[in-house]
């Protein structure tokens, strides 16, 4: 029996995750071994890249900021295009492509067109990242919600800033980087705590993986100090002080297994 997922003609939208190919899934992994033509993204990491199978036609549209190797407009008809030649496409994501990916303007730019797509979800940035750093998006007395946002916009992005900075949750930024002073002043002048914990997460799920912990008020200072670069996550809120108490507890651990043995007296 043909698996739809693997018909010529038709094109696999697969979320790769944060980095680690450990964390693709089953279902992931089975269509771009299946592919006749793979389409990837800058953000998918170099590891999940060899796992692509050399017999596979492979084609690069990464995009990064300020150096666009591709439109989205061309993007959309270079799958077009390789659907309409029937073969069997699989467009890899970093993450997972419906959250600001823009996988859902591809999907529907190719229903249009009588492509079929099938979508195979992703491990999004904020849950991988945040995990491999020990910082929980929700916690009990910290935070009982989260928030995803991304600073990626032409124009000023039309948020409730006000519920943003005062509601208990997690704020996690995506494609903040360059936006890092912009996010601090409009966070602290809608209430939000000049003192509230935030962590840099720079290529997260990866061998690369660095985090930076401090405050919403040394946000900037901290991204140009440590030097981060993209791709990089933001998260702001009290659950980053989890992570910190964990690097504390690992710490001590570290010097209690270094310590002389106790002598106990007779």
């Amino acid at each position: 029996m043909t698996n739809t997922l693997y018909q010529a003609g038709h094109i696999t939208l697969v979320g790769a995750g944060p980095g680690d190919p450990d964390l693709l899934t089953i279902k992931a992994m089975k269509a771009i071994e299946n592919a006749e033509c793979i389409i990837f993204d800058n953000l998918v990491s170099r590891e999940i890249r060899q796992l692509f199978p050399q017999s596979a036609q492979q084609i690069y549209v990464g995009k990064a900021k300020n150096h666009h190797s591709s439109t989205q407009d061309e993007i959309n008809h270079t799958l077009l295009n390789c659907a309409q030649q029937g073969l069997r496409v699989c467009r890899v994501k970093g993450g997972d492509s419906f959250v600001f990916g823009r996988g859902g303007e591809e999907m529907l730019f190719l229903a249009k067109h009588g492509i079929k797509v099938n979508v195979v979800p992703g491990i999004t940035a904020a849950s991988g990242c945040t995990t491999y750093a020990n910082i929980p998006l929700t916690h009990r007395g910290l935070a009982q919600g989260c928030t995803f946002i991304t600073a990626h916009a032409d124009k000023d992005l039309s948020l409730n800033w006000d519920a943003l900075a005062t509601l208990n949750q997690t704020l996690v930024v995506y494609m903040g980087l360059s936006k890092t002073q912009w996010l601090r002043d409009k966070l602290s002048a809608c209430g939000m705590c000049p003192s509230t914990p935030v962590a840099l997460i720079e290529r997260g799920c990866t061998p690369d993986q660095r985090i930076v912990t401090g405050t919403l008020e040394t946000l900037t200072q901290l991204k140009e100090q440590h030097a981060i670069q993209s791709p990089a996550l933001i998260v702001i809120g009290r659950v980053v002080s989890v992570s910190q108490q964990m690097s504390w507890l690992e710490q001590l651990q570290q010097t209690d297994n270094n310590a002389q043995p106790i002598k106990l007296s007779a």
